[in-house]
């Protein structure tokens, strides 16, 4: 994702991967209703899923999300609660982008951003490890901080390709180089590790711990590529070209809605700069324009008179649920072909919630630590997901089969 927002678990026991396919029973249902806000929202059904985490100052949203996915499917099948290591998977990602950004000849996005893609191919390439065996924190923080770490990665391999483009070859040592800026922040990566008593290799544990990234696939909802088949979402972020399944709007939801009725948690990519993302106060929404036959003369005579800055800021001064914007395929392609939805940041969908009038709104688990209204959580409104979302990860087996048979 391409800003820090830049397109989310921790006693565990060691059992061999989880045949069972029992569902975890889910989170008790609690009513939020702080008076700051003017919203009281009720918890439907909500899935289990790991603690919030803090992604602090680094733009590694993509894998936070991504690794809770995982983590919270291990449990819906009786697995263990898994805190895994979400900067090996960062660190694999960044070589292989290095590798890619030389092929491309520095024609390809190399930035701290990433995809869902990205996690289920370096869990599937390279497997896994605990967090206590790799934080990832080698460079004197508490809390990941990668803005040092991506200026010196970017500046490295920018050097190397200009001597190479002039020498017209690249040294030998320029993978090593960059690995070894790797090593220096994250650390370096130890061949085996012992954990609960037994020695791993990263992919011996991640096969062990169930972890099946084989078995997810990221859906998203253009009309600019055929219906029912997957293609490369054009995003900077996408520097892998992992594809996505192509589906009708309204069949996106209702995968998201089948995932979290059988248990699961669902990936989520979307556009978090608009005005109606309130992270603080705890709740995402699409406001319509203001209706201006639903008002008094005085109001109207008002609005006529604010400049374009005031009416946005009006738009987003919400003291409780409000009308919303009407959203089809037509206006979620153009709000994506205009850049006004932008590939922003990764959050887990972990459940269902509705607010005092009965609008319903999903429950999203995000990656900037507790300290929010909601201890990490906020409530997105329907209107805001059909249209701010990128794309979904799911479990093969959380999409409807009649919707499966359609794709080609």
């Amino acid at each position: 994702m391409k800003k820090l927002v830049t397109f989310a678990a921790a006693a565990v026991m060691c059992v061999p991967a989880f045949a069972t396919d029992r569902q975890a029973p889910a989170a008790e249902p609690k009513i939020e209703n702080p008076d700051s806000t003017g919203f009281k929202f009720t918890d439907v059904k909500i899935n289990r899923t790991g603690s919030v985490k803090d992604q602090n100052k680094s733009g590694t949203c993509w894998a936070f999300s991504g690794i809770s996915t995982l983590e919270d499917n291990v449990m819906r099948k009786g697995g263990p609660e898994l805190d895994i290591s979400e900067m090996f998977v960062v660190r694999n990602a960044y070589i292989d982008k290095a590798k890619k950004f030389m092929r491309m000849n520095g024609q390809i996005n190399f930035a701290q951003g990433g995809s869902w893609g990205d996690v289920l191919d370096m869990t599937r390439l390279y497997g896994a490890m605990p967090e206590e065996a790799y934080t990832g924190l080698n460079y004197g923080e508490e809390k990941h901080s990668h803005y040092e770490m991506a200026e010196a990665l970017e500046a490295y391999l920018r050097a190397v390709l200009s001597r190479g483009t002039k020498n017209k070859k690249l040294s030998t040592a320029w993978l090593p180089g960059f690995v070894g800026i790797l090593d220096a922040y994250l650390g370096k990566v130890p061949e085996t590790f012992t954990y609960n008593g037994k020695t791993y290799t990263p992919t011996q544990w991640a096969a062990e711990m169930g972890l099946e990234p084989e078995n997810f696939i990221n859906v998203t909802s253009y009309t600019h590529h055929p219906f029912y088949e997957s293609f490369a979402l054009e995003i900077p972020d996408n520097w892998a070209w992992s594809k996505s399944m192509n589906v009708p709007m309204d069949e996106m939801q209702r995968i998201v809605d089948y995932a979290l009725d059988k248990g699961w948690t669902v990936m989520w990519a979307a556009d978090v700069s608009e005005g109606g993302f309130k992270w603080n106060k705890g709740y995402a929404l699409l406001p319509d324009d203001k209706d201006k036959k639903d008002m008094t003369d005085t109001e109207l005579s008002r609005w006529v008179k604010l400049s374009d800055k005031d009416r946005e800021s009006s738009k987003y001064d919400i003291k409780g649920p409000v009308k919303e914007k009407t959203v089809t395929q037509e206006s979620r392609q153009k709000t994506f072909d205009n850049f006004e939805t932008t590939d922003d940041h990764g959050m887990v969908i972990v459940g269902t919630a509705t607010d005092q009038e009965g609008n319903k709104y999903y429950k999203v688990k995000n990656s900037w630590d507790t300290n929010q209204l909601y201890d990490g959580y906020l409530y997105v409104s329907m209107p805001f997901f059909l249209e701010k979302t990128l794309g979904v990860g799911v479990h093969k087996d959380a999409i409807p089969a009649d919707i499966k048979k359609k794709f080609k």
